[in-house]
């Protein structure tokens, strides 16, 4: 007999055992029988038990774990924090004192007649003629106050390169906008342009700290025109 009937054999023999099984006497079960039935039950408790219990257990540990990630930079970056606090003080105390510093650059209301004439000194130093210096109306911003000073001078490129350079170097925050350079009005209509004599128009702006002493006097302001 081939192997092949043989096994065909067995498979009948186990076939019919099994459709010979009283399943109210397991008692009398062949013991191959019984193995193969606890073995199967345990299976099916394991799956089971853990789609039921252990896979609801795996996603709290996931859970967990991510909490725990997260836990964790939040420490290492305050960690990280308290270990530069020295540095963060020493760099805040800095800027503190530059800020103090560019505050008294600012210019205040007493001053400002004082910031043009430098600025006029300036211009002639560098052999400009001055037609127009101009205080126009401050603009406010957040934190801080805009002073335009419209200006029209004539001389040639040199003197306008040196005047710019000595504004730039003044002590006070100035900072200058809008320039145009041109011929005066007489010289275009002429045939003959001389270039030691062109008009140069610029808008110099310096600034004022805006403190709460500024909205105080506006506000004494507005309720004196009530």
């Amino acid at each position: 007999m081939k192997a092949s009937e043989l096994k065909n054999l067995d498979l009948r023999e186990l076939m019919d055992e099994l459709n010979s099984l009283d399943f109210e006497n397991v008692g009398g079960w062949p013991t191959p029988v019984k193995i193969g039935a606890a073995v199967l039950v345990l299976v099916l408790v394991v799956v089971l038990g853990y789609f039921l219990s252990i896979s609801d257990a795996k996603d709290r540990l996931a859970s967990e774990q991510r909490e725990e990630q997260s836990l964790l930079k939040s420490f290492e970056s305050k960690a990280f924090e308290a270990h530069n606090l020295d540095q963060y003080r020493a760099q805040l105390a800095e800027m503190e004192q530059t800020f103090g510093t560019l505050l008294q650059q600012l210019p205040k209301d007493t001053e400002v007649p004082g910031l043009l004439e430098d600025i006029t000194h300036t211009g002639l130093g560098s052999g400009l003629e001055f037609e127009t210096i101009e205080l126009k109306n401050e603009a406010k911003k957040e934190f801080y106050t805009e002073l335009p000073i419209d200006i029209k001078v004539v001389g040639d490129y040199h003197g306008f390169g040196s005047f710019v350079s000595g504004v730039a170097a003044l002590p006070r925050i100035v900072t200058l906008h809008d320039f145009h350079i041109g011929y005066k009005e007489r010289q275009k209509k002429g045939l003959i342009r001389d270039p030691s004599n062109l008009e140069m128009e610029i808008t110099a702006k310096t600034y004022r700290y805006a403190s709460g002493n500024d909205d105080k006097k506006d506000n004494k302001k507005s309720g004196g025109r009530k």
